[in-house]
């Protein structure tokens, strides 16, 4: 009997990682794309270079969905992040050998990390109902009238993520920015942004609404004029800013009039410590709404 083996060897089916815009996974609308190889130099995959014309994209998709988020309650947004966390969760074994094959860490660090993450989601989730209670306030004034100050969300806000800790980074910027209700742009310029894309399709299928998260893969150098100029950007996370790049984001978001946050980059084993969360984390994507109600007879 003829043997039906090929005489061929077979050829890996790679990942095409493409950019997540509004719930959808489009490719850059440039068609650029950047090598991504692991520690010892073996091509990984192909990513998206995100470029300008991508980033109006998703400022775009997350004004959109902003609105509809913000409004929600928030103990629905934190049941969201919660099925973030428990869907991240459902896939944990993915992450821990992505994080070894492609950004070279060991396995007991690369378990420690996605575990982090996971909890990280909880973390926040269980702050969503509880934020507004300890930031805001209630107190009594001269005339027959309380001063009612409440925590609304910012609206759009764009984040460059970490360099260091591809998933935990990532979350960490993530998951204040998201709770208190507004939309993420989160650009990713690291050594491994497959990491961003896999997460990506964990947010697909945990009820997050499309064009609440958006993530960018690219060159923070190309995109950071261009952020920090948007005029539809209300705030903008850095994390690891160069001099030049704070001094950009200084000079563009002043002429657009945008709340700036500038944070230092950590190695992973400090992402992964209590003091990478923390509620005031969320108050740079905030607004305090101050209302009067009269009391009294």
């Amino acid at each position: 009997m003829a043997s039906t083996k090929s005489p061929y060897e077979r050829l890996p089916v790679y990942k095409t990682r493409k950019l997540y815009i509004g719930g959808d996974f489009p490719r850059t609308e440039s068609g650029r794309y950047i090598t991504t190889t692991d520690p010892e130099g073996e091509f990984v995959a192909n990513i998206c270079r995100a470029s300008r014309k991508d980033f109006r994209d998703a400022v775009v998709a997350a004004r959109e969905a902003q609105d509809g988020w913000g409004s929600r309650s928030a103990f629905n947004r934190g049941q969201i992040l919660y099925r973030m966390g428990e869907m991240l969760e459902s896939r944990r074994q993915a992450f821990v050998d992505a994080l070894v094959d492609t950004a070279g860490y060991d396995g007991h660090d690369a378990e420690a990390e996605v575990d982090t993450a996971i909890d990280r989601l909880v973390w926040y989730a269980g702050w969503s109902d509880k934020f507004a209670q300890v930031f805001g306030t209630v107190n009594p004034v001269a005339s027959s009238h309380f001063d009612f100050s409440v925590p609304e969300p910012t609206g759009v806000v764009a984040a460059f993520c970490p360099e260091n800790a591809p998933l935990l980074g990532l979350v960490s910027c993530m998951a204040p920015i998201l709770m208190p209700g507004n939309a993420a742009i989160l650009i990713v310029d690291n050594d491994a942004p497959t990491l961003a894309i896999d997460l990506a399709e964990v947010l697909e299928t945990s009820d997050l609404p499309g064009g609440v998260v958006n993530i960018l893969t690219g060159h923070r150098s190309e995109l950071r004029e261009h952020v920090g100029g948007h005029r539809d950007v209300d705030a903008i996370l850095s994390v690891g800013a160069s001099t030049e790049e704070r001094t950009i984001l200084e000079r563009e978001g002043a002429e657009s009039v945008t709340r700036l946050e500038f944070r230092p980059d950590r190695d992973p084993a400090e992402w992964r410590s209590e003091d990478s969360e923390s509620p005031y984390w969320i108050t740079p994507f905030v607004e305090f709404k101050t209302t009067w109600h009269p009391v009294g007879r």
